[in-house]
C-alpha cells in the first residue's frame, strides 16, 4: 500500500481542522475532549463519553453529526430496553400472497448512532451491540445483515455511582476505541454558554465535509506510515499493562488485549494526519495512550481501595516505559519518529 503524500495530508488536515472548529462553537471550553472526538472519528473507532448529566456529551454527538451530513439515529437506553428495540426484529407480513417473517431493521441501521446513557439498560440488551460494533453487522434469527458504512457508535454514560446504572462488560468496553472523560466547565466557560444560549436551545450547525469526502479522509488515514520503532513502542506499552510486564502493573489484574495495540496505531495515524503529517510518532502515540488503555485495564481490589484510578496507573506506565527498546541503535531518536 502506498503511503499518503504531503499534499494528500494538507488538503484532508483543512477539512478536519474546520470539523473541529465547528465543534468547539457547539461545546465550549473542551478543546482537548473535541479533538479526541475527531481522532477517534478518523480512526474509525467507536467513543464513549462518561460525565455527569448536563455537561453537553449528546449535545457534542448531534453536532457531530450535522457537521458531517452523515444519517443519525438516536437510542435512549432504559432499563426496559430489549435487544430487538436495537437491532430490529422480523415482523409477520404479507408478500406475494403468503405470510412470511420479513426483517424491520432498527436503529443501529445508520451511520452514526448515539447510544445515549448506555449504561442504563441491562446487559443483556447491552451485549446487542456487540457485533455491530465489531463486524458492522447484525445477525438476527440466523440471518445476518450488514450496517451502512461508514458506522460508527458514539455513547455517553454516565458514572457508575449514579442511581439506575449497570457497569458495561469488559468484553463491550474493548470495543470502544476511546473512553473520554467529559469535566465540568470552568465558571468562563460558564458565563459563556449563558450569554450566547438559551434552555433547550440547539446551536446552529451547518455541514462541514460532505459524507463522501469523510470517505476519501477514513481511506487516506489508513495510508499514514506507522514506523516500526513507533510500532515497537505500541507493542511494549501494551504488553507493560499486564501484570509482572512492568512495575506499574503491580496494580493491574487484567491487561490491555491485542485490540488496544491495533487502537493505538489506528489512533496514532488519526492524529497525524490532524498535525499534518506523513508518519505517526511516538508523541502521538503517548496522546492517544489514555483514552485508548484506560477502560482497557481492571485494577486489583488492593489498589482500588487505595484511591488508584486507571488513569493513575496508565500515566505511571507512560512514565515508565521508553519511547525505544534498550536493543535500538541510540543514534536513532524520538524525532526522527
Amino acid at each position: 500500500m502506498d503511503h499518503a503524500s504531503e499534499s494528500e495530508i494538507n488538503n484532508a488536515s483543512k477539512h478536519v481542522r474546520s470539523l473541529i472548529q465547528g465543534l468547539n462553537e457547539v461545546i465550549f471550553g473542551q478543546e482537548e475532549l473535541v479533538e479526541l472526538v475527531v481522532t477517534g472519528l478518523l480512526a474509525r473507532g467507536h467513543i464513549l463519553l462518561e460525565g455527569l448529566p448536563g455537561l453537553g456529551k449528546t449535545e457534542l454527538v448531534k453536532g457531530l453529526s450535522k457537521l458531517l451530513g452523515l444519517e443519525t439515529k438516536r437510542i435512549q437506553f432504559t432499563p426496559d430496553l430489549l435487544p430487538g428495540d436495537i437491532t430490529g426484529n422480523p415482523l409477520l407480513q404479507e408478500v406475494d400472497g403468503r405470510r412470511e417473517f420479513v426483517f424491520q431493521p432498527g436503529p443501529l441501521f445508520t451511520n452514526l448512532c448515539l447510544a445515549d446513557e448506555i449504561n442504563r439498560a441491562s446487559p443483556k440488551t447491552q451485549s446487542a451491540l456487540l457485533e455491530a460494533m465489531q463486524e458492522r453487522r447484525v445477525t438476527v434469527l440466523g440471518q445476518t445483515h450488514p450496517l451502512p458504512a461508514p458506522f460508527f457508535v458514539l455513547a455517553t454514560q454516565n458514572p457508575i455511582e449514579l442511581e439506575g446504572t449497570y457497569p458495561l462488560p469488559e468484553a463491550q468496553l474493548d470495543r470502544f476505541l476511546f473512553k473520554l472523560e467529559v469535566t465540568r466547565n470552568s465558571p468562563e466557560t460558564l458565563q459563556r454558554i449563558i450569554t450566547t444560549r438559551d434552555l433547550g436551545a440547539e446551536p446552529e450547525v451547518r455541514s462541514i465535509i460532505e459524507p463522501e469526502n469523510l470517505k476519501d479522509i477514513l481511506a487516506l488515514v489508513r495510508r499514514i506510515h506507522l514506523p516500526e520503532v513507533v510500532a515497537n513502542y505500541i507493542a511494549r506499552l501494551v504488553d507493560a499493562t499486564h501484570p509482572g510486564q512492568s512495575e506499574s502493573a503491580t496494580a493491574i489484574k487484567y491487561g490491555s488485549s491485542p485490540r488496544a495495540a491495533l487502537s493505538l496505531a489506528s489512533a496514532a495515524r488519526a492524529r497525524a494526519l490532524l498535525n499534518e503529517r506523513t508518519h505517526a510518532s511516538f508523541e502521538d502515540v503517548k496522546f492517544v495512550a489514555p483514552a485508548v488503555l484506560r477502560h482497557r485495564i481492571l485494577l486489583e481490589y488492593n489498589a482500588r481501595v487505595e484511591g488508584l484510578s486507571p488513569n493513575d496507573v496508565v500515566a505511571k506506565i507512560l512514565e515508565e516505559v521508553p519511547f525505544q527498546a534498550d536493543a535500538l541503535p541510540k543514534t536513532l531518536s524520538a524525532t526522527k519518529a
